[in-house]
């Protein structure tokens, strides 16, 4: 398997989860992951939060792990990398504001580049307008951003994914097991038993 170059966007209170496990999961199998966040260096750390559900009508919230980047920013060139993850929680909120961000996440589309993105990464999607006819999972309360932005709200089990292509997305941690798999079959990753 040829290792693949991965930049991960990330920010303040994504979700833990979906920082840690995907970051972990995908070096473990061999590739290269830069995690990235706008206005943060190499060895800055962000804060993440952790999303539970716990019954209520929405997940609860609490403090999550500090995760050291990996990368800076402003280095990054995005024609090095092959793919890009962009994790969930509340990070996707004001990262779908940065112009450069949004200017990242249109070249990995318009290059039909491996792109994932989960539960509130979507946001990210919508507002860097690359999801227009396209099925997309997100956490539920993201759907009418996926409409509005032109997209086919995949209405799948928290504990699914959906692949359109090149674009992997899934609703919430819970389908880490699904759209990494998925993740890993668009990269071209084979692993044997």
């Amino acid at each position: 398997m040829a290792a693949k170059r991965i930049l991960m966007l990330v920010g303040d209170f994504a979700e833990d989860y979906e920082v840690m496990v995907p970051f972990q999961a995908l070096l473990m199998v061999g590739h290269r992951v830069d995690a990235v966040c706008p206005g943060k260096e190499a060895g800055d750390r962000i804060k993440t939060a952790i999303h539970d559900f716990e019954g209520d009508q929405t997940y609860t919230e609490k403090r999550g792990h500090d995760f050291i980047l990996n990368a800076t920013f402003k280095d990054v060139e995005v024609t090095n990398y092959d793919a890009l993850v962009i994790a969930g929680g509340r990070a996707p909120e004001y990262l779908r504001l940065d112009p450069e961000v949004l200017a990242m996440v249109r070249h990995f589309a318009e290059g039909n580049k491996p792109l994932a993105a989960v539960c509130h990464g979507a946001q990210v999607l919508a507002g860097a307008e690359v999801i227009e006819g396209r099925r997309v999972s997100a956490y539920p309360a993201c759907a009418p951003e996926v409409r509005l932005a032109g997209g086919i709200y995949a209405d799948i089990a928290i504990d699914a994914a959906e692949t359109d292509g090149n674009l992997v997305t899934a609703p919430a941690w819970p389908a880490h097991p699904a759209w990494l798999a998925a993740f890993l079959e668009v990269l071209g990753t084979r692993i044997s038993p």
